[in-house]
């Protein structure tokens, strides 16, 4: 692995790493402290996360790590009879699907439905109930993809 392979993978390898705890921490700690509140006070809480969570330092580690797996999965590809090349080839493309495609694809909508929900409507706990049953257990699998794509980057490195 070159210099700047190497390089690159290590960037690539970090950003997933980050991506993947602060998906962790919501899955352990985050949204079943928010369980504990009223529902109304759910909604308003994580309306709140979710307007601060689009900040550029969250949305470089992300969207920066896809690119950055985007560049080391062309390159792995252009060199596949390399040893590293497969490790990079699967960490790559499981922080592309498993990460961004699905905070793209399912989380994004489900925030920014949970957007116009009023806090303090009679429905603001059907609302939570709908938003969190399907947020949560797909947030679990966002944070074991961030982790398993990091790994998986780690033995490319290794064997690079």
């Amino acid at each position: 692995m070159s210099a700047t392979t190497s390089g690159l993978t290590l960037g690539a390898t970090v950003a997933c790493g980050l991506s993947a705890g602060v998906f962790f921490a919501f899955s352990s700690f985050v949204m079943p402290a928010l369980e504990r509140l009223d529902p109304g006070a759910r909604v308003a809480a994580m309306q709140a996360i979710n307007e601060k969570a689009v900040t550029p330092a969250f949305m470089l580690v992300l969207f920066g790590g896809a690119l950055l797996c985007v560049v080391v999965l062309v390159n792995a590809l252009r060199t596949w009879d390399a040893p590293s090349s497969p490790w990079a080839t699967a960490g790559t493309l499981v922080f592309l699907v498993g990460v961004v495609g699905l905070t793209v694809a399912r989380h994004v909508p489900l925030n920014d439905a949970l957007a116009t929900a009023d806090p303090g409507a009679a429905d603001a706990a059907a609302r939570w109930s709908a938003y969190a049953g399907a947020w949560t257990p797909l947030n679990h699998v966002r944070a074991a993809a961030g982790t398993a794509a990091t790994a998986l980057l780690v033995v490319a490195m290794a064997t690079g």
